[in-house]
């Protein structure tokens, strides 16, 4: 990994960390008595998620001497698309009758369980890219 992708890496981890926190409490303080019990639920699962993988980005940041830098440019997209699909489908999901986007559902719900597959797959790929040797 390149020191530019590096400091991008770094860049990305740092705003989806700041973001997570601020909805984390945004929910807790701001929609949990506006919406339903599982509709909450959602919300924190996805804040949840969105923690964890802006922290697995900053490991990967600092793993980059270990890693192929196929390996770890390809972790940190299915990484990024995971946090986009997962953890925004779940935020949309969780407020949708706040803003008036039921009929989303239907769009909204196959897309959570597609980024859930981008984690799954992120994490598959830097397990083999543990196993691999740095070329570059």
């Amino acid at each position: 990994m390149s020191s530019l992708r590096s400091e991008r890496t770094l860049a990305w981890a740092a705003a989806i960390l700041l973001i997570a926190v601020a909805l984390g409490a945004f929910g807790a303080h701001g929609i949990r008595d506006k919406v339903d019990a599982q509709a909450y639920q959602n919300w924190t699962t996805a804040a949840q998620y969105q923690f964890y993988h802006g922290l697995a980005l900053l490991a990967l940041v600092a793993l980059e001497p270990r890693l192929p830098e196929r390996v770890s440019g390809f972790v940190r997209i299915l990484f990024l698309l995971g946090i986009l699909c997962f953890c925004g489908s779940l935020y949309l999901l969780a407020v949708r009758d706040l803003l008036g986007i039921q009929h989303w559902t239907r769009a909204l719900g196959p897309i959570t369980p597609l980024g859930g597959l981008m984690f799954i797959a992120g994490w598959a790929a830097l397990l083999a890219g543990a196993f691999r040797k740095r070329t570059s």
